[in-house]
């Protein structure tokens, strides 16, 4: 599901790379179904990392598993808000989200028509082709940064091969290394941008 796009950067005749990250603790801290403004702390080093990714060219978009709407624990409207919040306190530094997308499913704790085993929500890769079919991408130097396998796998399934694994440093994956695709790295200021 679409929460915004920029209609300036949608469909550009030449495609460009996307750097696709998840939001909770990849651009603010993973606190449990973040939904407020008070309870969104943006990570260390995600502002610089947006702004070299949007000098170098790099769409900007977020992909986002949400269950907290699915669990009725807060609405898409509060989803939205925060959402419009986070992309002007990104404006405030000149940094420009070309778009969010997110999955407020989930297959055993949904309520309701939210109840649902559904291709967008991480691992599946949903979320990737409905930002493909609404951005010009160039998959093959497209990024993904993610903090938990499942969004890495689902940016392989849609054909990423530049991964970026954030190790949180309260979840126990002190034996991982990196493998084809996946790069693993404890800072964001680890994640490189090519030019283009």
């Amino acid at each position: 599901m679409k929460a915004y796009i920029n209609s300036t950067n949608s469909k550009k005749l030449y495609p460009a790379p996307a750097l696709f990250l998840d939001r909770d603790g990849v651009i603010n801290y993973n606190y449990g179904y973040v939904y407020k403004e008070k309870n969104f702390d943006f990570m260390p080093g995600i502002f610089e990392l947006l702004s070299l990714a949007n000098k170098a060219g790099y769409l900007i978009l977020i992909v986002t598993n949400q269950a907290g709407i699915g669990r009725g624990l807060y609405t898409e409207k509060q989803f939205d808000e925060l959402t419009l919040w986070m992309i002007n306190k990104f404006k405030e530094k000149n940094i420009v989200i070309d778009g969010v997308f997110y999955s407020p499913f989930h297959p055993v704790y949904g309520k309701g028509k939210y109840l649902l085993k559904e291709e967008t929500r991480k691992p599946g890769s949903g979320m990737f082709k409905e930002a493909l079919n609404e951005f010009n991408i160039n998959i093959d130097n497209s990024l993904m940064v993610g903090d938990n396998f499942s969004d890495i796998e689902a940016s392989i399934n849609a054909g990423i091969k530049n991964n970026f694994l954030l190790r949180d440093q309260n979840k126990d994956i002190k034996d991982i290394k990196d493998i084809k695709d996946i790069k693993v790295i404890d800072s964001l200021s680890k994640v490189i941008i090519k030019p283009i």
